[in-house]
């Protein structure tokens, strides 16, 4: 029960706090989810660059990746303020598996393999939420200790995990439509 009202406090601490940076004008919420979605794709195609300078052996492709890794380090700031420790390379790497579960995810949901794509889906938007969590100051990291794998701490009734727990989270708190 005690974690219950732990969680409810933190929706409205969180609701709160998105409204009162959107009243400030310091967080576009719709603003940054679609930059967090540009940086995803430029990271891919640092990937493709990458990979197609390697096939091709064409050092010049490495270049382009330089320059675009450049923009997208450029765009991340605008949104990963004031990292601690890995928290900046732990956000980029976010974004990336995010981005590919959802590519994975789409190629299965074509073949026809619904339930397959339903469950990546899932996975790249708990990372997703993940992110944000990360990057909106959400996630208290002193006092972690290992308990049940989907439990959040002793006290926690649904199980659904951390992951289940952040995605609840931001999804009540951010609604890119809502302007």
């Amino acid at each position: 029960m005690e974690q219950e009202k732990n969680i409810i406090h933190n929706v409205n601490e969180l609701i709160e706090k998105v409204d009162s940076m959107k009243k400030q004008d310091k967080l576009d919420l719709s603003s940054d989810q679609d930059l967090s979605i540009a940086i995803m794709n430029l990271v891919s195609i640092e990937e493709h660059f990458f990979f197609t300078g390697a096939k091709l052996q064409k050092p010049e492709y490495f270049d382009l990746l330089q320059e675009v890794r450049k923009m997208r380090g450029d765009l991340l700031r605008k949104i990963v303020k004031d990292p601690e420790g890995e928290v900046w390379c732990i956000s980029k790497h976010l974004l990336a598996a995010s981005m590919r579960l959802m590519e994975v995810g789409t190629k299965q949901q074509g073949m026809g393999k619904k339930e397959e794509a339903k469950g990546l889906f899932q996975k790249a938007y708990d990372l997703y939420s993940l992110f944000w969590a990360l990057n909106m100051k959400i996630i208290k990291t002193d006092g972690v200790k290992k308990i049940d794998e989907n439990a959040i701490n002793k006290n926690d009734q649904e199980k659904r995990g951390f992951m289940g727990k952040m995605g609840e989270l931001v999804r009540k708190a951010i609604d890119c439509c809502i302007e």
